[in-house]
């Protein structure tokens, strides 16, 4: 597919980047980058998002223990986009409502929401400007850690990572399937066998390098698969009876 603008070639080219130079992100690049944050779509207006933004290097190293990522610690910039109705449950208080609904279900999901969309404009106005970029959805491993680390309130919860600098290295693009196997119409729709719809795709990804494996060829996308929901991350399991702690009501009785 040929790129019919330098936005959309820049998200066709989209590259997870693990090692950056020593270069610093510039003051002017990150002010950038962050009226880009401000100016992301957000539920009702409500923007119930925050960035916490880890300069101490002790921090970044007890991120990076908790990922089990050391690479993490080496990231020049390192931020972490949090959920964040704490704020509209103040503001709400402060205005004389006397019970704000900021801990239901409908304001986390705005608030994960809004996470999301300012994260991933973050990394597309980032790769405009050379940087490069790598999402850490494993700051998830032990969010309660993450919250007693960065010190986050009730009614706040850490959603995905984000590393930021310039590029150390230029890894291959990661292959992806068919957008038919994912884009249905008027209603979900499923082969008989994804295994079979997917046996050419496991070929390609036979071929992909990935440099975390320190360059060898990948397994196929199906084993791959496989072998990610063999095991789960106790830890993991129970995040949400840690948003719960922090104040989130998710109705899950009556």
């Amino acid at each position: 597919m040929q790129p019919e603008n330098s936005t959309i070639e820049i998200q066709l080219n989209h590259r997870t980047i693990r090692e950056f130079t020593g270069e610093p992100v510039s003051e002017e690049d990150f002010a950038q980058l962050m009226a880009v944050a401000r100016a992301t779509a957000s539920s009702r207006g409500l923007q119930q998002t925050s960035i916490i933004r880890i300069t101490d290097q002790a921090i970044k190293d007890e991120m990076a223990e908790i990922a089990t990522q050391a690479y993490m610690a080496r990231a020049p910039e390192l931020l972490v986009i949090v959920a964040d109705t704490h704020r509209t449950q103040e503001i709400a208080k402060e205005q004389g409502v006397a019970e704000p609904f900021g801990g239901s279900m409908n304001c986390f999901m705005e608030a994960v929401t809004d996470s999301a969309l300012m994260a991933q404009n973050i990394v597309v106005a980032a790769e405009s400007l050379g940087l490069g970029t790598n999402y850490f959805g494993n700051v998830l491993n032990d969010v309660a850690r993450v919250i007693r680390l960065l010190g986050l309130p009730d009614l706040t919860f850490p959603i995905v990572g984000l590393s930021l600098g310039h590029p150390a290295q230029e890894p291959q693009l990661k292959p992806r399937m068919e957008m038919s196997l994912r884009v249905m119409e008027n209603g979900y729709r499923e082969p008989d066998s994804w295994s079979a719809e997917l046996a050419e795709y496991d070929e390609v990804m036979r071929t992909y390098y990935d440099l975390r494996e320190g360059g060898k060829p990948s397994d196929t996308f199906t084993k791959q698969t496989a072998d990610k929901l063999r095991v789960e991350n106790p830890l993991r399991t129970r995040m949400m009876r840690v948003a719960a702690a922090q104040g989130f009501d998710f109705a899950l009785q009556g």
